[in-house]
């Protein structure tokens, strides 16, 4: 296509896109609606296409930029203009939120940063499309020694052993340990299993020096603390 020069027609979305930049560096990435950030995460992935009906078509299918961020590539794929190499460059955009969310986390002792602790448990987990049972495991200090994955499960449930648990805690010296787990449903409402579950644990852990000292539960729609509604 040719402009009335006879030079080539500048696509209609470049202006766009420079406004957008612009607006970005004004006033950040916090006021900007989902599918605005996450067209300017597209930008770079797809030079050469109008990005704009792509971004609104992941926010309405997915829900939100972090639940985008989240979702399985194979889903992510099923979106039109979405191809291998767009979904790892929102998956390193995922593994970045992650990386900081983290780093918030480890800088400084956990019951003094519940706040980063929680925002945290929300990135790694509150979209994950299975069921996930983390630990985080505790120094005398209250400091993070160790966040992992104890099991994965399925869309409702995840097998968790008490004893594993507080071995595991024993391995690592740690003196007390958060537990978190999230529910796919998107309601952190904990059901009788989950506090039955963080009861038994806490039972195992006391005569051994190891505190439990929450259990958190994620999702889309926010968290619940088993401590803080005083069932446990």
């Amino acid at each position: 296509m040719s402009g009335a020069d006879g030079g080539a027609a500048v696509p209609h979305y470049h202006g766009h896109r420079d406004r957008l930049r612009a607006r970005f560096a004004e006033v950040g990435g916090d006021a900007l609606p989902d599918y605005e950030l996450l067209e300017i995460v597209l930008f770079r992935s797809i030079p050469r296409r109008d990005v704009k009906p792509i971004a609104k078509e992941l926010i309405r299918r997915f829900g939100s930029f972090a639940e985008t961020l989240a979702a399985p590539p194979a889903r992510l794929l099923e979106v039109d203009g979405i191809g291998e190499s767009v979904v790892q460059d929102l998956k390193v955009v995922e593994a970045a939120a992650r990386r900081i969310a983290k780093g918030a986390v480890r800088s400084r002792p956990v019951l003094s940063s519940w706040s980063a602790v929680l925002d945290y448990c929300r990135t790694a987990m509150a979209f994950c499309e299975r069921e996930q049972f983390r630990l985080l495991f505790l120094d005398k200090r209250n400091a993070l020694i160790a966040d992992e994955v104890q099991g994965q499960g399925t869309v409702d449930h995840t097998p968790v052993y008490p004893r594993e648990v507080v071995k595991r805690a024993l391995e690592l010296s740690a003196t007390a340990l958060i537990l978190v787990h999230n529910h796919p449903s998107g309601d952190p409402t904990p059901s009788s299993a989950d506090v039955k579950m963080t009861r038994e644990i806490i039972d195992v852990a006391k005569p051994l020096g190891i505190s439990v000292h929450d259990h958190i539960i994620v999702g889309r729609e926010g968290h619940a603390s088993l401590k803080g509604m005083r069932l446990i």
